[in-house]
């Protein structure tokens, strides 16, 4: 059997952890959640909603590209990996890595963090920022892009529909 890669990505609020979670059920594969890796400093920072620069994730990124290569069986991670730089940092990890980019548009985004339990640390007034540091990964080798407000079970069947596609 091939082993599989996931990263499930995108911007806040695009629904990462509930596709995650989704694919890593019909796939049997393990789920990483990136969010549970934060430092607690990137966490601090989201919390007072400070964005994370490139400095802030390097160490972030290096931890969960570990966590992937671990998993000889694959895994499904949840990661925002907004700049292609970020992705490349987990493609050298794991090089037949596989994205899903789940789109949404601003409005939806920010409706969607704004809904989320006030336990999560992540501030609605970041989704601006994520918007800003998003390179749209649309056209790079291994990516999927759907439009993160189809139901999950389309958007895990359009997943499972392209991943023998190598």
């Amino acid at each position: 059997m091939t082993a599989y890669w996931w990263v499930v990505m995108g911007v806040s609020g695009c629904g990462k952890s509930s596709l995650g979670a989704a694919l890593a059920e019909a796939t049997g594969l393990p789920l990483v959640e990136g969010d549970d890796f934060h430092p607690p400093g990137n966490i601090a920072k989201m919390k007072a909603g400070v964005p994370l620069g490139d400095d802030d994730r390097a160490g972030w990124l290096a931890a969960l590209g570990r966590k992937l290569a671990a998993r000889p069986e694959g895994a499904v991670l949840t990661c925002s990996a907004l700049k292609r730089a970020y992705r490349d940092v987990l493609r050298a990890a794991v090089p037949e890595l596989r994205f899903v980019f789940l789109r949404i548009d601003r409005a939806e985004a920010q409706a969607r963090v704004a809904a989320r339990a006030a336990a999560h640390f992540f501030s609605t007034t970041l989704v601006d920022s994520q918007f800003a540091t998003l390179e749209d990964p649309t056209g790079e080798p291994g990516v999927l892009a759907v439009e993160a407000t189809d139901p999950v079970d389309a958007l895990v069947a359009q997943a499972l529909a392209w991943a023998p596609q190598r």
